[in-house]
């Protein structure tokens, strides 16, 4: 009968009982774990030589040769243990082979932070003899608790993520799994292996059996820090917005100055495209835009010294600026069949055609809160409707920009006409030109119907850019001087 694997991974983190796992998948026949055969330090086990005959040296130079000797072994299926801190050459490979069978070893992170402070500060990182068990209280720390949780969910999110795109299915097993005879033989089923455990491995004894709040000198404190975590996630708000992709096409290059502007959509883009222009003295039509990724890798590798940026701008403005462009007013810009779907399916209250006479501020204003009430379920995944880059998120227009390049600058457009001059001086320019403000939104300007109501709402449909970029109320940009 074929195996359903060729060798296995398993996942996890210290003292999540990885080695009283592998003490029992080594008591299989046909089985056999080679510790942490990537451990940026040692090759399998403090002090081995080489697994299955090749030597640190060899797997440091080349790592995929001991993986391809534990696939080809005829007499065993093999694998080892993987933690965060491992050669992160292996890890990518392992998760995209479906040959590789991945078993995701879990504990409560509480447990397996503060077993680890014990471990590291009596040096006893295994326990045979109980007569020979060393005791510690430790100091809970709550920023290094809270730092590792955040490592430690960030890393099972990865996993989680990277085998749901490739359609692959892990084994989880919990610490509290590795005492149950039938979970343990159930993963021999699962990995192809004929052979059952009789009876577990009880050499290994469990070093701190004896509840949290007694292993630390601070309980009082660690229970107010663990009230004050979301463990549950509570407050993080689901994210069903599309991904984007890095919009390389939209960049722009200056003439002579080593500057590539990396655009959120918004509205700025003008402003920048004009500066950039004048900070060399040629007309903005001479700026290179229209790039392909090769042209962008080309011109960094020859431009020594350069700088890439962009600009937020807040959510309010932004999506009035949207609004007003690409719904509201009809022109070159407007996106006239998406209008249309909003004004006969979404009820927007706009007109067929805005006029002086039909269109009143207080229609405006009512038009602009239906329109953020329908951002708000459109980021939210609720309508059959894009997500246009001139409203999704700029954390998201973001993420998609740092696939390709990660911006190393990051402007707000309130501080835009201090902010490029500043930049430009450090690129050589000793009198730079000062950014011309655009054009007001028509036929109305967003300070003229701004209220609390307005802010509350940009807030509650961009809740995302509000918590990673710290906005406040919107306020109208005000020209220097």
């Amino acid at each position: 009968m074929t195996r359903p694997f060729d060798y296995f991974i398993i996942l996890a983190a210290m003292r999540t009982g990885s080695n009283l796992l592998e003490a029992n998948l080594n008591a299989l026949d046909g089985i056999t774990c080679h510790g942490e055969a990537f451990n940026p330090h040692f090759i399998g086990r403090v002090k081995a030589q080489d697994v299955l005959g090749i030597t640190l040296e060899q797997r440091d130079e080349y790592p995929a040769q001991l993986i391809q000797a534990m696939r080809t072994d005829p007499i065993a299926l093999n694998g080892f243990r993987y933690f965060q801190d491992h050669d992160p050459r292996v890890l990518e490979p392992a998760l995209n082979d479906p040959r590789c069978a991945k078993i995701i070893l879990t504990r409560n992170p509480l447990d397996s932070y503060l077993s680890l402070k014990i471990v590291r500060e009596t040096k006893q990182w295994q326990l045979k003899n109980i007569k020979r068990r060393l005791e510690a209280q430790v100091d809970f720390d709550g920023p290094e608790f809270s730092d590792y949780l955040d490592q430690h969910y960030g890393f099972q999110s990865r996993l989680r993520a990277h085998l749901q795109r490739s359609g692959q299915a892990a084994f989880y097993i919990d610490y509290n799994d590795l005492t149950d005879l039938s979970i343990l033989n159930g993963l021999a089923t699962w990995l192809g292996v004929s052979s059952r455990l009789g009876r577990l491995d009880d050499r290994l004894k469990p070093q701190n059996p004896t509840p949290a709040l007694s292993k630390v000198t601070n309980p009082d404190e660690m229970q107010r820090t663990l009230s004050g975590l979301d463990l549950l996630s509570i407050a993080r708000s689901p994210n069903f917005e599309p991904k984007r992709d890095p919009a390389v096409d939209g960049y722009i290059i200056a003439a002579e100055t080593p500057l590539i502007y990396m655009p959120l959509r918004g509205g700025i883009e003008p402003i920048v495209r004009q500066w950039m222009a004048a900070l060399d003295g040629v007309d903005a039509g001479e700026l290179r835009t229209e790039l392909t990724p090769d042209m962008v890798r080309d011109w960094m590798r020859s431009s020594p010294g350069h700088r890439k940026f962009t600009v937020l701008r807040h959510p309010l403005a932004r999506a009035h600026r949207a609004f007003c462009t690409h719904i509201l007013n009809k022109g070159p810009e407007c996106y006239e069949d998406l209008r249309t779907q909003l004004r006969n399916r979404f009820k927007l209250p706009i007109p067929g055609q805005v006029r002086e006479k039909n269109y009143s501020k207080d229609q405006h204003y009512e038009a602009f809160s239906a329109f953020l009430t329908f951002l708000r379920h459109n980021l939210a995944g609720q309508t059959p409707i894009r997500v246009d880059a001139s409203w999704c998120t700029q954390v998201q227009a973001l993420e998609g920009i740092s696939t390709f390049a990660i911006p190393d600058l990051i402007l707000r457009d309130d501080e835009l006409e201090t902010a490029l001059r500043d930049l430009a001086r450090t690129m050589g320019h000793d009198t730079p030109p000062t950014p011309k403000t655009s054009a007001t939104e028509t036929p109305f300007a967003l300070d003229q119907i701004c209220d609390d109501r307005l802010q509350a709402l940009a807030a509650e449909t961009y809740q995302r850019d509000f918590d990673q970029f710290g906005f406040g109320e919107w306020r109208p940009v005000r020209p220097a001087g």
